[in-house]
């Protein structure tokens, strides 16, 4: 089986993104914003069979882990109320998705923060969405200001409620931050890759899995410039007088740590990603339809399409055949322990 543990509903029905629209011109206005449109089924249909179900079959991918628009989450826009309000639209939705498609996709919650908000509000949707819902994880967005980077660092002990809660679910975080707001950042090309990076960072400074050793944080884009920068942050854990790299933040010898997905969209970048981290720590992800949906002109194949690159580096021989099991699915299945649940319940 192909799990896929990066996903989101970035082709939601028209009617969902216009109320957004609406909610927030409301909140800037000091109104009330309309009722929240009613969505037909077949509306939910056209838009994820035309679009992430078709490729999934078309590139030969079982399940896919399923949250909300990342860009969209953007919790620097309104207050804390217009997030949790517009957090709760959107996981519903995705529920909907994955109560059509049982077995396909499996939903990912979007949290409710706001810059500045505490994370009570985030703890009681996470527990809405995992034990009313069924829900096997949540995206976890480590600067909610949108590029200002306002909030402390992961390791600060204000984040500990949140992550306590996870460790009680049982459920990961993919460390996930939305849209810019500065445009210094362009969102995708640069933010998405900087809060990737700033997140390891800011792990290596610190003890979180020390203090919480069952925590597990997937940083995506295959771990922004980590991996290419291995020696520097392994070096720099050094110099700063921290446990090794591979102890103190992947997690070696406990049950949580750090997780990279394979969302890294050419052949090059997948071998190096394989070479330099444990493969016990690489978990396949595409995000299609998502950050760059074209085709490569060299190759003629679309960028997103990670999973020709695993395959490739299989072939080379980077990944035995336990290798790409534990790639795409085993490590799937251990970082998202309730997954076996939800792909039970549906027959899978």
């Amino acid at each position: 089986m192909i799990i896929d543990c990066h996903g989101h509903y970035t082709t939601a029905p028209a009617a969902h993104t216009a109320w957004r629209e609406q909610q927030v011109a409301a909140w800037e206005a000091g109104t009330t914003p309309p009722a929240y449109p009613s969505i037909s089924d077949d509306e939910i249909r056209e838009t994820i069979e035309s679009s992430q179900l078709r490729l999934m079959d078309e590139r030969g991918i079982d399940v896919t882990l399923f949250s909300p628009r990342a860009s969209a989450m953007a919790h620097h826009v309104g207050d804390a109320a217009v997030s949790l309000e517009w957090s709760r639209r959107c996981n519903d939705l995705v529920h909907r998705v994955a109560t059509l498609y049982p077995g396909r996709f499996v939903p990912v919650a979007q949290l409710p923060q706001s810059p500045g908000a505490d994370l009570q509000a985030s703890i009681a949707e996470l527990r809405r969405c995992v034990e009313e819902l069924g829900f096997v994880g949540c995206n976890l967005n480590p600067d909610p200001s949108g590029g200002f980077w306002t909030s402390p660092r992961l390791t600060d002990r204000s984040w500990y409620p949140v992550y306590e809660a996870m460790v009680e679910l049982d459920v990961p975080a993919m460390v996930h931050v939305s849209a810019s707001a500065t445009p210094v950042f362009h969102a995708t090309g640069a933010y998405y890759i900087n809060a990737d990076t700033t997140a390891f960072m800011q792990l290596v400074q610190g003890n979180l899995f020390g203090d919480l050793p069952e925590l597990r944080l997937v940083i995506p884009h295959g771990g922004g410039a980590v991996p290419y920068h291995w020696g520097r942050y392994r070096g720099l854990a050094d110099m700063l007088g921290q446990p090794a790299v591979e102890s103190n933040v992947m997690g070696a010898g406990i049950a949580g740590g750090v997780f990279f997905d394979t969302c890294v969209y050419h052949q090059p970048g997948i071998d190096l990603l394989l070479e330099v981290v444990d493969t016990r720590n690489v978990l396949f992800g595409s995000e299609m339809v998502g950050a760059v949906r074209g085709k490569d002109p060299r190759t003629g194949e679309y960028y997103d399409d990670t999973r020709r690159y695993v395959e490739a580096a299989v072939e080379k021989g980077l990944l035995d055949d336990d290798g790409r099991t534990a790639v795409f699915e085993g490590n799937v299945r251990r970082v998202y322990p309730r997954l076996e649940a939800a792909l039970a319940g549906a027959g899978r």
